[in-house]
Parts: structure tokens; C-alpha cells; sequence
């Protein structure tokens, strides 16, 4: 069976195995559920654009729903 393999900061880990844990499943079904949903809906110009735009930002930064953990802080820049 072919699989695929992701990539991610602890920031858009921890957020994932959270929702995980509250919904009693394992990451990998939320992943699934995921793609399914993407999927289904991949033929939607909405959809296209977005997943475009995460292909260009995604190397140099975190995704919305990320733990902000690595981001400086207003006080810590001054």
C-alpha cells in the first residue's frame, strides 16, 4: 500500500494530536478526514487558489491554526 509521508513543525503537530485526542481518534484519521474533504471539493476554484497560496507560503511560514510557539513576541522585538 502506498503511503505518504508529512513533514511538519511541532506548531501544526500539537494543534492536530489535540484534536485527536479530544475527538478519540488518531492523528491519522483526522488527516484522512482531511483529505477527503479536500478531495471532494478539489474542483473548486476557491479551493485551488487555496491550496496554491499554501504551496508559495508554506516554506516561510505557519499555518493559521499553528501554535505560535516560534513567533517573537511584541515585547521580546522592542
Amino acid at each position: 500500500m502506498p503511503s505518504i509521508k508529512i513533514h511538519l513543525e511541532a506548531e501544526e503537530y500539537e494543534p492536530i494530536q489535540r484534536l485527536a485526542k479530544q475527538l478519540d481518534m488518531e492523528i491519522k484519521d483526522i488527516v484522512y478526514t482531511a483529505l477527503d474533504e479536500l478531495m471532494m471539493k478539489k474542483e473548486d476554484p476557491k479551493i485551488q487558489k487555496a491550496l496554491q497560496k499554501i504551496h508559495q507560503w508554506r516554506k516561510q511560514d505557519l499555518p493559521t491554526w499553528a501554535d505560535k510557539a516560534q513567533e517573537i513576541h511584541a515585547y521580546e522585538g522592542s
